[in-house]
């Protein structure tokens, strides 16, 4: 009598579709987790600015102070490797940083300063040549003013608001942005003494060897992007700033090194630096200069110059590696600005930039496939982790 042998495939067809329904109901499952991660996300994006605005004299030295410890962290490891300790390392660190913002802010404000008292002789010519162009063009102000009388439209009566003096408000703002900068240089140097304990505990304190070594990948990625960056930009504004003072020297404008020092710090904000440059160089031209046409002259040399650089030098060095989306960028700028004022415009790229190289590792939100039914991140593990689940014997 023979025995029949089971067939390994007669289960297989009550079998599938009970794992197509566990398949099914993970998806489902993966997708309300991915909607709920999508709403907390946009969540804290709408509450964000409220919540920094408010406590920026907490957030705002704790954001500068990271992305100073990013930044200043390869100098402090390189001066350990030639023998300091870590203190005197983390110190030397933020004293090179400090001696270098303070001979920017030198050369560009001690020539400001002896600029200040030709500020109302350059606002009267400034004026008197934008009435010599309101006289050329009179016959617009004549048409509007009768299409006004045909409207019927009367006349409106000026409100003034009495406001505090400039120096009022510096007098006010001055001792809290003392703390706020003492705040932030304190935070940064113990961060700074504190990154050999935290790469060790990222390496050492975790439970798997993998994720170990990927925190500490992703913190020396986010690192070596960040400080590169940085440094590049800042060489490249430096020049920048070289090449505006040789020019401003070349075309007799007063304090040139102030005019390059300006141009180099302002480079540091994307879109609005250079445009808010190309302004005071333009109204400084126009209030010093014989002509209009003269005065002129240096803000259309700048143009040329900022067109270069920022279409042509830039792109070359930085590379494909930093390349950001504009619209990227401008948001950034925007978000922060309205949150921190001029701090969040300097800072936005730098925090922009890291939060870019953190997506790199943990996958980039995929908002518009989403919408369409596509996984809200990289779909990969996903379906690596039903592939297993299907095939349990492989």
């Amino acid at each position: 009598m023979t025995s029949e042998t089971p067939d390994p495939n007669a289960s297989e067809p009550s079998a599938t579709p009970a794992s197509s329904r566990r398949l099914a109901f993970a998806e489902q499952e993966v997708r309300l987790v991915s909607a709920l991660v999508l709403l907390i996300g946009i969540g804290l994006f709408l509450a964000l600015p409220f919540v920094l605005s408010i406590g920026s004299v907490v957030f705002l030295p704790l954001v500068t102070a990271i992305l100073l410890t990013i930044l200043l962290s390869p100098l402090a490891d390189r001066m350990a490797r030639i023998g300091l300790p870590n203190v005197l390392a983390s110190l030397g660190s933020l004293l090179a940083f400090l001696a270098v913002v303070l001979l920017a802010l030198a050369l560009v404000l001690q020539p400001a300063l002896a600029l200040f008292d030709t500020l109302p002789a350059i606002t009267e010519q400034v004026g008197a040549r934008f009435a010599e162009l309101r006289d050329q063009f009179e016959w617009l102000a004549i048409i509007n003013r009768e299409l006004g009388e045909l409207l019927g439209e009367s006349g409106t009566r000026e409100v003034v608001l009495a406001t505090p003096t400039l120096l009022e408000q510096i007098a006010w703002s001055t001792p809290s942005v003392l703390i706020e900068v003492l705040i932030t240089l304190l935070m940064t140097f113990f961060m700074i003494e504190a990154r050999v304990r935290l790469r060790r505990h990222l390496l050492f304190d975790r439970s798997n060897f993998g994720s170990s070594v990927k925190a500490a990948r992703v913190l020396r990625e986010v690192q070596d992007r960040v400080a590169a960056y940085i440094l590049t930009v800042g060489f490249i504004n430096a020049c920048v700033g070289v090449v505006v003072a040789l020019g401003a020297w070349a075309l007799g404008v007063e304090a040139p090194i102030m005019w390059g020092g300006l141009a180099a710090i302002l480079n540091f904000v994307p879109y609005i630096g250079p445009i808010a440059m190309a302004a005071l160089l333009g109204m400084f031209g126009i209030g010093t200069a014989d002509t209009v046409f003269l005065g002129l002259v240096p803000v259309t040399a700048y143009i040329v110059l900022h067109t270069v650089e920022a279409n042509v030098v830039t792109p070359s060095i930085l590379g494909a590696r930093f390349t950001m989306n504009p619209v990227m960028i401008l948001l950034a700028l925007s978000y922060f600005t309205w949150i921190w004022g001029v701090p969040g415009a300097l800072l936005s790229v730098p925090i922009l930039l890291t939060l870019t190289a953190l997506f790199d590792h943990i996958g980039r939100p995929n908002l518009i496939g989403f919408v369409f039914g596509e996984p809200l991140f990289g779909s990969e593990l996903f379906n690596r982790g039903l592939e297993e689940e299907a095939d349990p014997a492989g």
